[in-house]
């Protein structure tokens, strides 16, 4: 039995090894550990895909969740915070259904409820940007961006809500362009072919460094099981039940191997 295990794990782990091979910032998980906490590498990113220079990241986080109580909770690939208060939330997008401009108008409602602090005014509420960044062109017209505001339709003017929707084509070609060398990384899977050294530098270091592709084999396992804890927790309650204590309990049983601390983190978050 020992020596099938260890086979087993081997031919995991190569899969594992093969899958990082193929891994473009196109993937999402892929892009999440390469931004997460890379201030700098989503300057590059907001300022070419908002064609601006002067945007400061203070924060960014990979794989946030913004919970809703009431409704359905959506985890982000990329929550950034500019040095102006600004949130932005950057979605890969592989299929166009997870583009859904319905989809884009959640995303923006869920950032409004939590970037407004109590006690505030509706003017202290700052503009919001929800961009996806999608492998095919979702509007098919062969443009790079297309950006989505609201109007007053009848003075063809800007409603000025200060909600903003981009759509990046993935599928842009033109290494003339700032988005187009941009879009061209996206779609790499060496380092050594990309513009833009920022992301090369972490695309070398997550695939090509024993220590960086370590890293990135103990994320994908631990994102692995926090999805299928997620899963089975929803299955959970889908068969009717309610209560947070039994859930964990049954969640527990499946996944033996976890504790309950880190049961109630991936369930509730770290503050619970």
């Amino acid at each position: 039995m020992g020596e099938y295990l260890t086979q087993r794990y081997n031919q995991d782990h190569q899969q594992t090894l093969e899958d990082i091979a193929r891994f473009r910032l196109l993937d999402d998980d892929f892009m999440s550990v390469v931004f997460d906490g890379n201030t700098e590498a989503t300057e590059l990113l907001l300022n070419i895909i908002l064609d601006r220079d002067d945007l400061k990241v203070k924060q960014v986080v990979a794989q946030r969740e913004f919970k809703n109580l009431e409704g359905h909770s959506v985890r982000f690939d990329i929550f950034a915070e500019d040095s102006m208060g600004r949130p932005f939330d950057v979605e890969i997008q592989r299929k166009d259904k997870g583009a859904s401009p319905r989809r884009a108008r959640y995303n923006s409602s869920l950032i409004d409820m939590k970037v407004l602090p109590k006690g505030k005014d509706y003017p202290d509420l700052p503009d919001s940007y929800v961009i996806f960044i999608t492998e095919s062109d979702f509007y098919g017209a062969g443009l790079p961006l297309y950006h989505i505001d609201r109007v007053v339709r009848e003075l063809k003017e800007k409603f000025g809500d200060g909600s903003h929707v981009v759509y990046v084509n993935g599928q842009y070609k033109n290494d003339n362009e700032p988005i187009g060398r941009l879009m061209h990384d996206f779609r790499c899977t060496n380092a050594a072919d990309m513009y833009y050294s920022v992301l090369a530098d972490k695309v070398h270091h997550f695939k090509e460094t024993e220590g960086g592709r370590a890293a990135l084999c103990k994320m994908i396992e631990d994102r692995m099981i926090e999805q299928n804890v997620r899963l089975y927790a929803e299955a959970c309650q889908d068969f009717g039940l309610k209560d947070l204590e039994e859930i964990i309990k049954k969640v527990q049983g499946k996944f033996s191997d976890l504790s309950e601390g880190r049961i109630r983190e991936i369930l509730v978050g770290k503050s619970a």
